[in-house]
């Protein structure tokens, strides 16, 4: 019934589309599902008319479980993933005009896929606001590719559950892997051309941030923020990092084993990154400590753009004071004298003084 519904929903959004009446279907009401079954033959005529809010109103109140049928119930797994919905960079846009729902099914996310196109990209993240903001979106929606946005915890389960659907392979665009559709020739011998120029900041910039990335790496994923922190394809991304240790039975003592391998990705166009790059010149190691704070602000930037937490709060703070002191055109952050207060003693006999002339008059 809910799988016929379902489908009702998708038929009747593409019916919209095309400028068909609802509860109509283009050929006929007759078609056959997967079972032999009409479609939409055991759905009472109320529904089927007004497919476009029921099964809408059904996934935001049903939703859930149907996630977590998805994990639990492997018979059942390739049944329940048609039903998922999932809102995205598309969707978003086209259902303010009023020209589909504000959910995509996977069967209309690998129907409308660019022909080179080989993955079926997601973000996961704390909540909508902070998954449509997020830099990763950048380059992705650039070359118009839709992006499904997970904001749920269970979500990050169901894709472990899920790597690959209609034979392509669900990728994370906050991972390291991510493989856009062709890029041209010139754009290839661009990001060839940039990688050998910058080698002398990428490994300074390694040397600089030691264990806390395994490598920094010029990116092809990001337009217009200076550097991101991604994730090895295998470990956990940062919203899995997150949600693990806000679990209310988390082990402290495996902190360690939760963090998400990161790697850094600069934007060799930024002109953060440009000029870092020209104050390092050929020489990276004798180089003044306001170079490696600068370098230790961008790390600590991009895990906050990247949607971890701060590992040095205090350390960061300090770095953000320097750095505001210098621009101010300070000298350093060291406090001022004290102001020089009048002596108290002076005070005291003018206060004797004035009450000794009151009682000579008195």
């Amino acid at each position: 019934m809910i799988r016929k519904l379902a489908t009702v929903q998708q038929k009747a959004w593409e019916n919209k589309a095309k400028g068909l009446e609802e509860g109509s279907t283009e050929g006929g009401s007759g078609e056959k599902g997967e079972e032999g079954e009409e479609e939409g033959a055991s759905i009472p005529s109320h529904l089927s008319k007004d497919a476009l809010k029921v099964y809408t109103k059904f996934w935001d109140t049903f939703g859930r479980n149907i996630k977590l049928g998805l994990i639990e119930d492997t018979s059942n797994r390739s049944k329940l993933a048609k039903l998922l919905r999932y809102k995205s960079s598309k969707s978003l846009v086209t259902s303010k005009a009023g020209n589909s729902s504000v959910y995509r099914s996977l069967d209309e996310y690998v129907a409308d896929m660019h022909e080179d196109q080989k993955q079926i990209y997601y973000i996961a993240g704390e909540s909508l606001e902070a998954v449509q903001k997020s830099p990763f979106l950048e380059k992705v929606t650039q070359k118009g590719l839709e992006v499904l946005f997970l904001t749920e915890p269970i979500d990050e389960y169901v894709i472990q559950n899920l790597p690959e659907y209609a034979s392509k392979r669900l990728q994370s665009i906050t991972k390291e892997g991510l493989q856009l559709p062709a890029d041209t020739p010139k754009e290839k011998r661009l990001e060839e051309a940039y990688k050998e120029s910058y080698k002398p900041l990428t490994a300074y910039l390694k040397k600089v941030y030691g264990d806390k990335v395994d490598k920094v790496v010029v990116s092809s994923r990001l337009a217009t923020t200076p550097c991101v922190l991604v994730t090895s394809q295998f470990g956990y991304s940062a919203n899995m990092e997150r949600i693990l240790k806000s679990q209310a039975f988390a082990d402290p003592t495996r902190a360690n084993v939760l963090h998400a391998r990161k790697i850094m990705e600069v934007n060799p166009r930024h002109p953060i990154i440009a000029e870092l790059l020209t104050k390092l010149g050929k020489d990276a190691e004798d180089k003044d400590e306001s170079v490696s704070d600068v370098a230790k602000v961008l790390y600590d930037v991009s895990l906050l753009n990247s949607g971890f937490s701060l590992e040095e709060p205090a350390e960061y703070s300090l770095r953000i004071f320097k750095l505001l002191n210098t621009n101010l055109g300070g000298k350093g952050l060291d406090l001022l004298p004290e102001l020089d207060l009048p002596p108290e003693e002076e005070k005291d006999e003018e206060a004797a003084g004035g009450g000794g002339a009151e009682d000579d008059e008195l």
